[in-house]
């Protein structure tokens, strides 16, 4: 993208600048992976491709020593969202975005520690670094790069929200957060609570 069409940015542009950016497609092809601690063996997985998250339910066993409060997996390699209720009765699988880059990939354990309905945006200061020109504050709306539901977690800046661009799913495309359609964080918002289990692998 050259440095011209930021030159008077504004919300629009910068979601549609944004867009062309990150909605290149993915690799066709994974590099290897050094094994993950967080991964219960065996770990292989199929490559994702074309925007197709490789599907497969998984049990909370694996990652979860039990379910207080439910609990959500999101497993970026898989580019998938598993939730799994408290009452055991309610088991969601969903497609998600997931970061640009292994560095902006943060794994382990977290809790979701606030919901909102509308999430307002702004840059954090490494994103305003790297993207000057980018607007400091967008209300809620269909221009909110968070879409219209947003779950908080313990990690400062990290987030599980929507996206009102749905080329974004299933592909690296966030700058740390996971993305869903709107329908699916929607659900889950009505799911999951404050108090609820989250781990990235």
């Amino acid at each position: 993208m050259s440095k011209s069409s930021f030159m008077r940015p504004s919300r629009r542009s910068f979601l549609v600048g944004g867009a062309a950016l990150i909605g290149s497609p993915a690799l066709a092809s994974e590099e290897a992976e050094a094994p993950d601690p967080l991964r219960p063996a065996p770990a292989a997985e199929p490559a994702v491709r074309h925007n197709i998250s490789s599907f497969r339910s998984v049990n909370w066993q694996a990652y979860f020593s039990n379910l207080r409060n439910g609990a959500i997996l999101v497993d970026t390699r898989s580019r998938a969202l598993h939730f799994w209720a408290e009452d055991h009765a309610t088991y969601k699988l969903y497609p998600s975005s997931v970061p640009l880059t292994d560095e902006m990939t943060r794994r382990g354990r977290t809790s979701v520690i606030r919901k909102v309905v509308g999430p307002s945006w702004a840059p954090t200061p490494s994103m305003k670094k790297r993207n000057p020109e980018w607007p400091n504050f967008i209300p809620p709306g269909p221009d909110n790069p968070l879409g219209t539901h947003a779950l908080y977690l313990s990690w400062k800046f990290y987030r599980i929200h929507g996206t009102h661009d749905t080329r974004k799913i299933g592909r690296r495309s966030s700058n740390g957060c996971i993305g869903l359609y709107n329908e699916h964080i929607a659900e889950l918002f009505s799911f999951a609570k404050v108090g609820t289990q989250v781990l990235l692998i």
